[in-house]
């Protein structure tokens, strides 16, 4: 009989430990990245009353007689199923869409979240705005003029510079990829100035010095006379200055002392060489043309010598017509359509990419990786311990923390200006709660009625 009231008294407690797990889930139903917990029960040590036998001869087997002593908690398990996402618009709030944890740094310890309601905090740094908490990942390294990110390396404290400097670049590349008109005269050596510029097809494009500063390059084509497919290339940097530039041109070794070149086409229309004022020639590949000019307004080197400046001029693939200069019986056309260089800008913005990789924005138009968020996943998720704050921390059973990149062994896409929501349903919370609530008033009928028989027997004697 006393056993049926112990019983009674663990279904009691158990069911309350169940109610109190539902609770939490609801209390959270609207917390970023939470993941909902759930109890499992199981039956706890039975007595026996007697044991089992094995066939004979004579008779069949019998089963074991046992009393059940009550029931347990087998677990309280972490559900990390997906949340749903919602947008909120802000370009440092990043969610996770599939397996993965953020990485946060208190000092020396480290935690794991999936909320990633994120923030910048005096210093620039990424930090959960609400605990401090810095944000882990790689910041970008620039070697040779190369900006990459190197996520074999430790994680750090991602630094985002707003405001911060991007200095000057000077143009070293400028791509044309212009017609030129076939039907276009050839001008004889004595034509005069105006019909020499009438014959003249002309392509600018805005450069810069290592200063920022703006100079105008541009290219004068002209028909060579006596050569069906050869035009004659002039390139002048800030031709209307009133202290020349002394631009020159070359596609071999050495220093040329003419700023012109002879560009050659085939009879269907497409690059066949370039020859410049010394006879070096090229005619395979791409065909580049080395510019240089002095920069005005620099300090001269020793002995007065001015600065240089060079760059390369790339005017396309031989025999290709795509983002290359061409030769065809249509309007000539005006496209130098790239180069690199650009002034000093400052950082106005960031964004993030579902790599994680974190882009500056400047106002000269230029856009840096600055760094990329890490993640971390785990063999057993479902071990990592419940920190406060949203956070999780390693355990025994977790496993160690494998971080990466996103995408990498498994681990999820980072979408931004999104926030994870709770993946606590409340449909199911309410149902378990009638659930969990009918088993603690049946367990209350075991020890209440055990309660009877007791009385019962102790009136017997009456």
């Amino acid at each position: 009989m006393m056993r049926s009231l112990y019983a009674g008294v663990s279904g009691l407690q158990n069911h309350q430990t169940r109610m109190d797990v539902i609770g939490n889930n609801i209390a959270n139903v609207n917390t970023i990245g939470f993941k909902k917990g759930r109890v499992n029960f199981e039956d706890m040590l039975s007595q026996e009353i007697s044991g089992a036998a094995s066939p004979t001869d004579e008779l069949g087997g019998v089963n074991p007689e046992q009393v059940g002593l009550g029931m347990n908690i087998g677990a309280i398990d972490t559900i990390f199923t997906q949340g749903s996402l919602e947008t909120t618009g802000k370009n440092d709030d990043v969610a996770l869409e599939g397996e993965g944890f953020f990485v946060l740094k208190d000092g020396d310890q480290t935690y794991y979240t999936r909320a990633g309601a994120f923030g910048l905090d005096e210093n620039g740094t990424l930090v959960n705005p609400a605990t401090g908490m810095r944000v882990q990942g790689w910041q970008a390294q620039q070697v040779g003029g190369r900006t990459f990110i190197n996520p074999s390396s430790e994680p750090t404290d991602l630094v985002i510079p707003v405001g911060g400097k991007d200095p000057a670049s000077a143009t070293s590349e400028v791509d044309l990829a212009c017609n030129l008109d076939k039907r276009t005269p050839e001008i004889p050596a004595n034509a005069s100035p105006a019909d020499t510029l009438a014959g003249t097809w002309t392509v600018d494009k805005t450069i810069f010095d290592s200063f920022g500063n703006q100079h105008t390059m541009r290219v004068d084509f002209t028909r060579v006379v006596g050569t069906p497919n050869a035009w004659r290339a002039q390139v002048t940097v800030d031709p209307d200055s009133p202290q020349p530039t002394q631009t020159t041109v070359n596609v071999g070794p050495g220093n040329g002392a003419a700023n012109n070149l002879t560009v050659n086409f085939s009879n269907l229309g497409t690059l066949e060489s370039a020859v410049d004022s010394q006879g070096n020639t090229v005619n395979a590949g791409t065909l580049v043309a080395h510019v240089a000019f002095n920069v005005n307004g620099a300090t001269p080197g020793p002995g007065g010598a001015p600065v240089r400046q060079d760059f390369d001029l790339n005017l396309g693939q031989v025999g290709s017509v795509i983002n290359t200069v061409t030769q065809f019986a249509e309007n000539s056309s005006t496209k130098a359509f790239r180069q690199n260089g650009y002034t000093m800008g400052y950082m106005e913005g960031f964004k993030i990419d579902q790599s994680g990789n974190i882009t500056g924005v400047f106002t000269n138009g230029t856009n840096r990786l600055l760094g990329q968020i890490a993640l971390a996943s785990f063999t057993n998720p479902g071990g990592l311990e419940k920190a406060g704050n949203s956070t999780y921390v390693v355990t025994n059973n977790s496993g160690d923390p494998n971080v990466s990149q996103s995408g990498i062994a498994g681990k999820g896409r980072i979408i931004a200006g999104a926030l994870e929501m709770s993946n606590v349903d409340l449909a199911e919370q309410f149902t378990d709660m009638i659930v969990t609530q009918r088993g603690f008033e049946a367990n209350t009928k075991t020890i209440q009625t055990s309660d009877q028989m007791l009385q019962d027997i102790l009136t017997l004697k009456r």
